[in-house]
């Protein structure tokens, strides 16, 4: 059954799909899975080679959205300071903040494992609480406030490992390949491509009302048990060495919610969590050192534990 808020949320959230279009070819399925992240009040964590188009994904989509935009290269000599801003001394001999990059609506942390742990933490409140401490002085981000990080799968050295206390803090984790064949021939046909466009289509008004539409989708038991049952899926497997937290139900359940508003219903069917275990699980588990060296990756596991979980009937 389809609603007619549900089905107004899903014309949206398409036209801005056709959007960043324009300008990115392909990956609509990430964009879209951004935009779920988006409104279940999420960061992303998004992992792919250079030169595949983050930055401009995530400067469309934040054209998109009406949304304040900036970018942080991440490097070994970055400091939290960098990032987050610092006291300075004005004219009347009085301390204001120099806001640094942090306040924004969309903030692309390129690189983010390049730089120590230190600054790495610097992240961890502004993600979780929504707000920055400096000299004892709280301040409130921008509404919305989205972290998308970047991570290159390839280049290990020189690189810092990210805290599971923070990985955990991002609710999904997309992985972007290289375009197929015919996205790529569609790259070099379109030679405008870095003269196009994007035309705003939500403001942060539309964004908390999907927010909060999203929150009125119905979840019915069976689901729950579900979600319930694939996250502890995770802890009981012999090749895993860390599963997946509580916060990665809590996960499951606002992007199913997401996805079923998105598909133009107004209740979650088990399809909707199926369709969110990879971004959901995929940066929450840690394999065995053995496992790994047989060749099992993190994926493939989701891929076991998706088909040995039963599916409820709703």
């Amino acid at each position: 059954m389809e609603t007619k808020n549900a089905v107004d949320a899903k014309k949206r959230v398409d036209g801005v799909l056709a959007e960043v279009g324009k300008v990115v070819m392909g990956k609509r399925d990430v964009v879209e899975n951004i935009i779920i992240a988006i409104l279940c009040d999420g960061h992303v964590l998004l992992e792919g080679v250079p030169g595949i188009a983050k930055t401009k994904m995530a400067n469309a989509l934040a054209c998109c959205l009406e949304c304040d935009f900036k970018r942080v290269q991440f490097t070994p000599d970055l400091l939290p300071a960098d990032i987050l801003g610092t006291m300075m001394v004005d004219e009347k001999k009085k301390f204001v903040l120099r806001q640094g990059p942090i306040f924004t609506n969309i903030l692309l942390a390129d690189e983010i494992n390049r730089s120590p742990p230190k600054t790495q933490s610097a992240l961890l409140e502004c993600m979780q609480e929504k707000q920055v401490t400096i000299d004892k002085a709280s301040y409130p981000m921008s509404y919305p406030f989205v972290v998308m990080a970047t991570e290159n799968p390839i280049e290990m050295e020189g690189t810092y490992p990210l805290p599971e206390a923070q990985v955990d803090r991002f609710i999904f984790k997309l992985i972007l390949d290289y375009p197929t064949r015919d996205e790529e021939m569609g790259i070099l046909k379109l030679n405008d491509i870095e003269s196009a466009k994007v035309s705003p289509l939500l403001t942060a008004e539309d964004i908390e009302s999907l927010r909060d539409l999203a929150k009125t989708v119905k979840v019915a038991d069976p689901v729950l048990v579900y979600i319930t049952d694939l996250v502890t899926a995770t802890r009981q497997r012999e090749e895993i060495q860390l599963g997946a937290s509580p916060r990665a139900s809590i996960a499951f359940l606002k992007a199913a919610r997401v996805k079923a508003l998105l598909a133009g219903r107004s209740y979650a069917i088990p399809d909707d969590v199926k369709a969110m275990a990879y971004p959901v699980l995929r940066h929450r588990i840690i394999l065995k050192t053995e496992a790994e060296l047989s060749g099992i990756t993190v994926d493939l596991m989701i891929k076991k534990i998706l088909e040995t979980v039963p599916v409820p009937k709703v």
